[in-house]
């Protein structure tokens, strides 16, 4: 994904004592570990005293900030950030997808709500293996039933203080009126032409005149703005029943897709309990299956725990000891992990510290092989994440996705909207790889009504005396994983400052393919040169992930959007 090259760095602006400000985040100097190529610039940063919101967009959490202030709580902002993405970050905001939400309250509760998407009734285990090869990834069939708006307006009927249609007309108004386009979602429209092209509806809606809208245009979607105005006068059934449902349906015809009425009719979100894991004092919330991200963050992390002190940052030791705690999560979660509703994850015993000890004694000073897949043989590029604190120290932790960007490139003729490509998130031939390399097992595979395990790991993290510290999240695949890893620890052990730690290079093992990917420049090449002769297979890659993160301050909040996209966040 192309990084604009405008805004290196943020100036101060002082708006009043009662404003949130901009600033400078801190020089980029490579710290220790980092090699003196990381030219990675320097976040976006924006401090408040009361209350703040990040995300992938800027206007978007300009949304939850102007949501805050009308007296509304951390809920009904992520909610109204929700819907607005929908509009202005078609790549991965949604209401054609899915996505997860761990919520804080302040007086301490924590729940979080599931709202994957499902497969279709009419969905089978081997539906793929005879299909075309870009089935599960483009197109009609590769969409399973959308969970986005089931999810949002659950939340808001759950925790809630303002009147639903407050939340939901600041994207309302988006979608009619229009949104000037900036250069990121112009050339991020543009790299994904080639698939939207394809569909019809989706070729007028984001490409008129056959080009992506330039930056500085205005971009309207009045056909999307109708289909928020249903769910504004009818909640959820305003999506699942009556006209929106009609079109859905009736794109699913046109193009031998799989989702009817009974499926959008059927869906549920689900509240679930949290993943709850400690970490040198620290408490952190994340989510449980049907996401994998805190059943396999909290593994990696257990094993971690047990190297105390822990090597310096960007050391060829620590990089090795992470690789293969990775390698040894990533190989649990893709054997094991699936929708509970039709299998028994593991849980406690994956989560366990003496399971973790186990795993730790298997760690030498050379690489591990993945071990071969046995069992029988998610998330993706279109993910986005957002993260709320309000006045009263409510937060939420939210990520959502389409999987692929603009997920199946299908555009519900007359609705406005992205349908998803989650399909591929299952294991749609258990032991082969899926778009992003995951190889998983039948604990996975297809079936009807079924969640596709995801790795979204949205979290949430308190300090030692147990008050609100951090809330993090971001898209990116199952490296999603790591990153929140590489983040929490960058934080809490490397002590870094948030903007240091969104900013560091990272690194990711899933098992499988067998090599630990790095993001290209970040690290001394001495560094590179012991991991190899340690064993370890190197794939350079381009820079990924875009977290959105919120970390307390003595002053109040800082929030922190990833410079490797084009995110920002608002405040007061």
């Amino acid at each position: 994904m192309q990084i604009p090259a405008a805004g290196l760095l943020l100036t101060l602006i002082v708006l009043s004592p009662s404003c949130a400000r901009r600033v400078e985040a801190p020089g980029t100097t490579p710290a220790d570990g980092m090699a003196p190529t990381w030219n990675m610039r320097a976040p976006r940063v924006i401090e408040a005293s009361k209350a703040l919101v990040v995300s992938g967009s800027p206007l978007a959490s300009a949304v939850g900030r102007d949501i805050l202030r009308q007296g509304g709580n951390a809920v009904d902002a992520a909610v109204a950030v929700g819907f607005a993405l929908a509009v202005v970050h078609p790549e991965a905001g949604n209401i054609g997808g899915g996505g997860f939400m761990v919520i804080r309250l302040a007086d301490g509760r924590v729940q979080t709500l599931d709202y994957r998407e499902t497969a279709p009734g009419r969905a089978s285990r081997d539906m793929y293996l005879s299909a075309a090869p870009e089935a599960s990834v483009t197109g009609h069939l590769s969409a399973g039933v959308p969970g986005a708006v089931a999810g949002l307006t659950e939340a808001h009927r759950r925790f809630g203080r303002l009147a639903f249609s407050t939340v939901i007309a600041p994207a309302i108004g988006l979608a009619y009126d229009g949104f000037l386009v900036d250069e990121y979602r112009s050339s991020s429209i543009g790299e994904d032409s080639a698939r939207l092209v394809l569909f019809p509806a989706s070729r007028a809606t984001f490409l008129p005149n056959d080009r992506p809208p330039e930056t500085g245009s205005t971009f309207r979607q009045p056909e999307l703005g109708a289909t928020l105005e249903a769910v504004r006068d009818s909640g959820a059934a305003g999506f699942y029943r009556g006209r929106v449902a009609d079109l859905i349906v009736a794109e699913m015809v046109r193009g031998h897709g799989l989702i009817d009425h009974d499926d959008l009719n059927r869906y549920r979100a689900i509240w679930r309990n949290p993943i709850e894991i400690s970490y040198r004092g620290h408490t952190i919330y994340s989510m449980p299956p049907a996401s994998s991200g805190g059943v396999t963050m909290g593994e990696i992390l257990n094993i971690m725990e047990g190297y105390d002190p822990l090597p310096a940052f960007g050391t060829a030791a620590l990089m090795h000891r992470e690789a293969e705690a990775m390698r040894r999560a990533f190989t649990d979660r893709n054997r094991h992990l699936g929708d509970p509703g039709f299998v028994n994850n593991p849980v406690q015993r994956l989560l366990s510290k003496d399971y973790a000890a186990e795993l730790r004694q298997q760690i030498g000073e050379q690489a591990s092989v993945t071990p071969r897949f046995e069992t029988g043989a998610g998330g993706g590029s279109s993910t986005t994440h957002y993260s709320v604190v309000d006045a009263d120290g409510n937060a939420v932790s939210c990520t959502t996705t389409l999987n692929n960007s603009y997920g199946s490139a299908v555009t519900v003729t007359g609705a406005g909207f992205l349908l998803n490509d989650e399909m591929d998130d299952f294991a749609t031939s258990p032991g082969e790889p899926n778009m992003y390399g995951l190889v998983q097992g039948e604990a996975n595979a297809i079936a009807p009504g079924k969640r596709m395990l995801s790795a979204m790991t949205p979290s949430i993290v308190l300090d030692r005396e147990k008050q609100l510290y951090m809330i993090v999240g971001t898209p990116g695949g199952p490296k999603i994983i790591t990153m929140v890893y590489h983040v929490i620890s960058n934080v809490i052990d490397h002590r870094m400052p948030l903007p240091e730690a969104v900013r560091a290079p990272r690194t990711h093992h899933q098992a499988l393919p067998d090599s630990l990917q790095i993001e290209g420049g970040g690290f001394l090449p001495a560094t590179l040169d012991s991991l190899e002769g340690k064993g370890h297979g190197l794939w350079s890659r381009e820079p990924w992930g875009d977290v959105e993160a919120i970390v307390r301050t003595s002053q109040g909040w800082q929030g922190v959007t990833d410079p490797r996209r084009g995110g920002g966040g608002a405040g007061y």
